[in-house]
């Protein structure tokens, strides 16, 4: 028995060893954060989005950027580094959609009223779609070419590849030296190319990244959980990163790219789910910078059904892992600084912490009724409270991230305090009930096993009164991951009524989230696919 209780204590403390290291470094993006927003503050005329004046490049090396010359291109002159390129350099818009009928005629609308001359820019329909979105966007086409736009519906014989296939075989049609690209259910602003092509003046940036907004955040629990995540991702994880000197990563919509930097680094490729972050990763090693504005803001829709979210969870998951599986050798043979390659090495394998997350609560349950056998050996429940760091430093992050970047000051702290403290609680608890689903897709993409890219459809659902009038995108069918995460809510359920039992409650906090989590991820899972009502 002895030997068991050391088995599962040692796969725990792995585990749970693993996640704190994560949260620490973390807990290094927020410091790096909040040293830009120091430096803004001491600066006030210093430009937020500009790049700082000293900075690593792809390689790791210091570079020194101009600060004091600016372009005007259209009506807004902007601060930006040496030298300046030709004004309004010519930009391609690329919007990869495939079967997007809800949204794609919002977008087309959006990017045909941005306030950049006409002639300098063309628009890209990359239409992969099989239903009655074709002839959507044929009639959005002929309106708008009709009004003097340079805009194409671009159908290719075969969909190879899925989204990187489109981007790649598009690329090939492009004209601009620079190329926008878009999901379908993004909303870009009129100023979205006066804001993003300025900063391209260095001829190393090679992606200009702006940030997630989201339409439809108050529309459901599940909205607004997914937008608490969102946000620590675009402000402390990607500004923290490129104050560091460290490797960002495009989203895969809502930027810009250099069209030299997207051939430097081998082009899109459709071996991962993620091309986005695979391409991100090879510019930066070619030598390219990422440069990402926190203040430009480009808002977009959330998926408003579980199903629908664990289907981009699954993707975003396995594409992290395949990307990691890629890359992890070429990263780790550049010339970075060890930091860099570090922070590297976690942005690539970020998708496993929810492996482990996963290990250490099936693990606890077991630990919770051997500590008895291992308290000979000087170990009690005391030797946990080491870990409590990792909790505060997530805590730590995401208050910043949600209630005091400068991308969430649309709300008072009145308002936004007491939000975040009712929220954050529900976003662990169900964080940890997508542990089982996405262990499994970071498990396959460490496995090499290939899947087709699955979209997330959108709805053009914005606010609470707004409902979701058709199932048409929706389908899916009760999956045994859906069926283990019902069984994982009832075994936690008894590790709580246990510890209740024995009189040991060390982990009972975790064990009521880890119950809810899972519950709750169960219940709304079989009540979007129509099982319940």
């Amino acid at each position: 028995m002895t030997l068991v209780a050391f088995l599962v204590l040692g796969l725990y403390l792995i585990s749970l060893s693993y996640i704190t290291a994560y949260c620490l470094l973390q807990l290094n993006l927020l410091y790096h954060y909040l040293r830009n927003r120091q430096v803004e503050q001491a600066d006030p005329i210093l430009d937020p989005d500009r790049p700082l004046q000293r900075q690593k490049n792809g390689q790791g090396e210091s570079v020194m950027l101009a600060s004091d010359t600016s372009i005007r291109c259209g009506s807004e002159t902007a601060v930006i580094p040496a030298p300046p390129p030709p004004a309004c350099p010519f930009v391609t818009v690329q919007l990869p959609i495939y079967n997007e009928y809800y949204v794609i005629g919002r977008l087309i609308d959006a990017v045909t009223a941005f306030d950049y001359p006409k002639d300098r820019y063309e628009i890209h329909i990359l239409d992969d779609s099989t239903d009655e979105t074709t002839e959507l966007v044929a009639a959005k086409v002929r309106a708008y070419r009709a009004e003097g736009y340079q805009i194409r519906q671009i159908i290719r014989e075969e969909r190879t590849g899925f989204k990187a296939g489109a981007l790649r075989d598009g690329t090939e049609e492009a004209r601009g030296e620079f190329i926008a690209i878009f999901d379908a259910d993004f909303v870009p602003a009129p100023d979205f190319l006066r804001r993003t092509i300025p900063h391209f003046s260095d001829s190393r940036v090679g992606v200009v990244q702006t940030r997630w907004e989201h339409l439809n955040e108050p529309y459901n629990l599940i909205t607004r959980l997914q937008a608490m995540q969102l946000n620590v991702h675009f402000t402390v994880e990607q500004v923290g990163r490129m104050r560091g000197g460290h490797l960002l990563q495009f989203n895969g919509t809502a930027g810009v790219w250099r069209r030299k930097a997207i051939a430097a680094g081998g082009g899109w490729q459709p071996d991962t789910l993620t091309e986005d972050l695979d391409l991100s990763i090879r510019s930066q090693l070619a030598g390219y910078r990422i440069v990402y504005l926190e203040r430009v803001g480009s808002p977009a829709e959330l998926p408003v059904d579980m199903n629908s979210f664990k289907s981009q969870q699954h993707r975003w998951m396995k594409g992290g892992a395949e990307t990691a599986r890629k890359l992890l050798p070429e990263v780790w043979r550049s010339s970075l600084p060890l930091d860099t390659k570090l922070h590297a090495t976690v942005h690539l394998m970020a998708s496993s912490i929810f492996l482990f997350v996963f290990l250490c609560g099936v693990c606890s349950v077991p630990l919770l009724f051997v500590m008895g056998d291992l308290a000979p050996f000087g170990i009690d429940k005391d030797v946990f409270a080491l870990f409590l760091v990792g909790l505060l430093s997530v805590v730590t992050v995401y208050y910043v991230g949600n209630v005091r970047s400068a991308a969430s000051k649309a709300e008072s702290v009145a308002r936004s305090v007491p939000k975040f403290l009712l929220l954050f609680p529900v976003f662990l608890s169900l964080s940890m009930g997508l542990s089982l689903h996405n262990s499994v897709a970071v498990l396959q993409g460490y496995r090499g096993k290939k899947s087709p890219f699955v979209r997330t459809p959108k709805f053009n659902l914005r606010s609470v009164s707004d409902s979701l009038r058709s199932r048409k995108y929706l389908t899916g069918r009760l999956s045994w991951i859906t069926v283990g995460e019902g069984l994982l809510s009832i075994y936690f359920l008894l590790a709580v009524v246990g510890a209740v039992y024995i009189g040991n409650t060390t982990f009972i906090v975790f064990h009521t989230l880890l119950t809810l989590g899972f519950g709750t991820i169960f219940f709304y899972s079989v009540k979007d696919l129509g099982l319940v009502k």
